[in-house]
């Protein structure tokens, strides 16, 4: 009791509890306020410590390696129609896999607005994403060449480096306005189906190569020796001027090898572990015959090969 009444009677004493109860708060307070401070400064940005400190001509740093220009690199193929497969009589090189149907030679096929890459994605923004993660994989070219097309990697890589980039343009306060409304409509970044990867290769004119219908070498990274950096080889006249379309590497998409006509539910299908995957645009060491924009390969979905790579796409598909 005279303990009590001691506390009670002087005015200049502090009740214990209450002084460790404000403590705490102002405690509570100030680091709640630099943990937001710290978030804010730093929602979108790259992690401080990346596997390549370099400067890359045409790409920033500061969003992950992106093209560094209004829209980071992604194109805009408007919605509509176009034409799928190859004709014989059109074009010679045709395969029996380009074929629609047994009584229709090519296709027509409506796709909505999406947004694809300008450039296949390169080993910098790969390193990123991998080092991000833990991906353990073979980052040699980090440092010599951070602007080589990503190759070795999986189909399951491919994949996940488009849904962390998906995370990433949702979060950062820096992403471009019109990729930020359209994820936050429903889209997402990912690989293209090879119907987007198709029209995009070769527009609504049914052109045999990205370019046009003649065969060319100034445009294409074909029958050589090496993977070149992307974008080396610009090509002013290829569909929506994108580059690497034909050559450089093979591109992964995210549809099932299955016969023609194109459906695009197939895209979604629970299919045997044992599925081939659909690639795209042919490599540095094909021949012209395989870098035209209707060609179909196939591989498996564990496969690395320093012949296939990737470019993602913004879509609502």
């Amino acid at each position: 009791m005279s303990e009590n009444v001691s506390l009670k009677g002087d005015k200049n004493q502090k009740v214990p509890s209450r002084t460790i109860g404000f403590t705490l708060m102002v405690l509570i307070i100030v680091f709640v306020a630099v943990w937001m401070q710290a978030q804010g400064n730093n929602l979108g940005n790259p992690p401080a410590s990346q596997p390549y400190e370099g400067d890359i001509d045409g790409f920033s740093a500061d969003a992950w390696f992106l093209p560094d220009d209004l829209m980071w690199g992604f194109v805009e193929v408007p919605a509509g129609e176009f034409v799928m497969g190859s004709n014989p009589a059109l074009d010679r090189s045709a395969y029996e896999n380009e074929r629609w149907s047994n009584l229709e030679r090519q296709g027509e096929v409506f796709l909505p607005t999406y947004y694809i890459s300008r450039f296949e994605t390169t080993v910098a923004q790969f390193a990123v994403y991998a080092h991000e993660v833990g991906l353990e994989w073979d980052e040699k070219d980090v440092e010599s060449a951070p602007q080589l097309p990503i190759y070795n990697i999986t189909w399951a890589d491919a994949l996940g480096y488009g849904r962390w980039l998906d995370s990433k343009l949702r979060s950062s306060l820096e992403t471009p306005k019109v990729i930020k409304s359209f994820l936050e409509k429903g889209g997402r970044i990912t690989i293209p189906s090879e119907a987007e990867w198709e029209k995009a290769a070769r527009g609504t004119d049914g052109r045999i190569f990205p370019w046009g219908s003649r065969p060319s070498s100034d445009f294409a990274n074909f029958n050589s020796n090496e993977i070149i950096p992307v974008g080396k080889m610009r090509c002013e006249p290829c569909a929506h001027g994108l580059s690497d379309m034909s050559g450089n590497v093979w591109e992964f998409t995210r549809s099932p090898l299955q016969d023609y006509p194109y459906n695009p539910s197939d895209d979604e299908s629970n299919l045997s572990e044992d599925a081939l995957w659909v690639m795209r645009g042919g490599s540095y060491a094909e021949s012209l015959n395989n870098i035209r924009a209707a060609v179909r390969g196939a591989v498996d979905p564990g496969v690395r090969s320093g012949a296939i790579g990737f470019r993602v796409v913004v879509t609502s598909l």
